[in-house]
Order: structure tokens, then C-alpha cells, then sequence
């Protein structure tokens, strides 16, 4: 592995992008998700920073169930991001389609139609978990870094 390359993979994971999703949440994730961007919670202090671009992202976060609506555009949104790709599935319903798993139009959990990297219970998931999960992740990927 090239120096630029190893140089581009260590500031992924030390100030990796993010992008969240709605897939169709009842936002309650999304109001947690927010609140662990704010100085309260403070996820930027690991870096991370929240992007408007699938292009230039490094981790997709998504909350909510897969919709018949929302799968073709998260597929659209999945393949416009820079490998190496990450998702992170944020609540009961991303996770597994939580209480609109069933219903006419949900189809299932994030995992149903793109590779989630992490999965975050919760309903809805705290800002704590959520920092701790993408802090393990990250954790999880810097291991992987290192032996290769």
C-alpha cells in the first residue's frame, strides 16, 4: 500500500464525513441523531462532521424503516459514495423495520437492500449510543487498518 494511500485512510478515520438519511422515520432517530451533532453531545470532537453530499462522505447514517419509496433513492445514494463505504443503521426500525415492519409500503430494515458496517438499537437510539456506536466502528475500522 502507497503512502498516499495509507495517508488518505487515516484521515477517514480520524475526521470521517457522515451523510444522514431519512428512510422514513417517525423522527424520533433524527431529532437523537441532530442532538449528538450538538455541543451537548459533541461528535465532532471525534471528528466527525455532518455533509450534504453523498460524494464526499465517508459513513451513510440512516434511520428508519426501507420503504418502497426511499430503497431505489438509498441504492442512488449507496453507490455515489467513495469507496471505502460504511452505513450505520440508527434505531429499531432501520435495524429490522421496528414497529412499521409489516405495513403495506415498509419493506425491512436498512440491511434489506444496501451492506450495513453497524447497527445501533433503540427506539430511538440516545446520542450516546449513537456516539458509541460510531466510535466502535471507526475503532473497528482503525484495527482492520493496522493488519493489513
Amino acid at each position: 500500500m502507497g503512502f498516499l494511500k495509507k495517508l488518505v485512510n487515516w484521515s477517514r478515520l480520524k475526521s470521517p464525513w457522515i451523510l444522514h438519511f431519512n428512510t422514513g422515520a417517525c423522527n424520533a432517530c433524527d431529532i437523537e441523531i441532530i442532538a449528538a451533532l450538538t455541543p451537548r453531545y459533541d461528535l465532532e470532537r471525534f471528528g466527525v462532521q455532518l455533509k450534504g453530499t453523498p460524494r464526499h462522505v465517508d459513513i451513510l447514517v440512516c434511520s428508519g424503516p426501507i420503504t418502497r419509496q426511499t430503497a431505489d433513492r438509498v441504492i442512488r445514494i449507496y453507490e455515489q459514495m467513495p469507496e471505502p463505504k460504511l452505513v450505520v443503521a440508527i434505531g429499531s426500525c432501520a435495524t429490522s423495520g421496528g414497529i412499521f415492519d409489516g405495513c403495506y409500503n415498509v419493506e425491512h430494515g436498512i440491511d434489506s437492500v444496501i451492506p450495513v458496517a453497524a447497527y445501533i438499537p433503540g427506539c430511538p437510539a440516545s446520542p450516546k449510543a449513537i456516539i458509541d456506536g460510531i466510535v466502535k466502528l471507526l475503532k473497528s475500522m482503525e484495527e482492520k487498518e493496522k493488519s493489513s
